[in-house]
């Protein structure tokens, strides 16, 4: 288990954490509302996020304009209204299992492949199983470890008081939560046969990564994936989920990983998971997170395509 952070009971009282103390309140009387209300309470969380956070708007029409160029303006901007939505109601569903039990929303979780985990652990192997950033993913991931409990990557968020609130429901919620730069203790995990879950699907920066094709686009893809599957002999489990019915209920999907992974070179790795990821992105690209620069490394000569904003 994560060790919880160092905040004193007067460090909780402190001014500064007021407004999250307030914020923290609303999200757990969110969590007491039925469906269509979380659905209702998120929308308008989007909703403000889209007026108002600007910066995040036009990363978002960035991102979504390079990996969508057939779009005309208007398409671009609801589809941008769409992404803050779908992250607005991603915030509520993520308070739900962060500040309750996520056991009581398996009913609305549709899991197709669970087949798949339990083969590979019956075999002794580890299991890395990769997920990616849909509004989503915390609201999956913990639903699914209700039914085959795993490790979870983490970063440390640098609020104190959400970084212990995350702390409690990461503690709650999975068998073991390990920091993201503790790449040791995967290994070690994975070779005593855990499950260990996380996202490689972000900009990393230019060291530890390779640029492989994402919506077609040379894109920085961290390369650890591959090379940790190589050091330990864990098996790939490729996950992605989705809003459905209404956004009523959810599908979450476990498939085999790619054919011959790991190949032993990095860019056709990375290249294999990155269409896994675009493929799972194109059934429903307003549930993907757009909203953090995906794009910003860059391959020397390439303009950076975030500079004005």
């Amino acid at each position: 288990m994560s060790k919880p952070p160092l905040l004193s009971d007067h460090e909780l009282k402190y001014p500064r954490y007021w407004l999250i103390w307030l914020l923290l309140g609303l999200a757990w009387l969110t969590t007491q509302l039925p469906q269509n209300g979380r659905i209702r309470a998120g929308a308008l969380v989007g909703w403000i996020a889209y007026r108002f956070a600007s910066r995040r708007r036009n990363i978002t029409r960035v991102n979504l304009k390079l990996s969508f160029p057939q779009l005309d303006d208007r398409e671009l901007e609801e589809k941008t209204r769409l992404v803050f939505r779908s992250t607005g109601i991603g915030l509520i569903e993520t308070a739900a299992v962060w500040l309750s039990d996520p056991r009581q929303y398996r009913n609305r979780v549709k899991i197709h492949g669970l087949e798949h985990l339990q083969t590979v652990k019956n075999s002794g192997q580890g299991i890395l199983l990769v997920g990616m950033h849909q509004a989503t993913l915390d609201f999956a991931g913990a639903v699914l470890a209700t039914h085959k409990p795993f490790d979870v990557m983490y970063k440390t968020n640098k609020n104190k008081l959400i970084e212990a609130v995350m702390t409690r429901g990461r503690n709650r919620n999975f068998p073991e939560a390990i920091e993201h730069k503790n790449i040791r203790k995967v290994v070690q995990n994975l070779r005593n046969g855990h499950i260990v879950w996380y996202a490689p699907d972000q900009d990393y920066g230019r060291k530890h990564s390779v640029f492989a094709p994402f919506f077609s686009l040379p894109t920085a893809s961290i390369t650890v994936t591959g090379r940790i599957a190589e050091l330990t002999g864990a098996r790939i489990i490729f996950m992605s989920h989705f809003r459905i019915n209404n956004e009523q209920s959810y599908e979450l999907f476990l498939t085999r990983g790619p054919e011959g992974y790991p190949s032993g070179d990095s860019y056709t790795d990375a290249t294999a998971l990155n269409v896994l990821i675009e493929d799972a992105v194109r059934k429903a690209p307003e549930q993907y997170l757009w909203l953090h620069r995906r794009f910003k490394t860059r391959p020397e000569g390439d303009p950076n395509p975030y500079k004005d904003i």
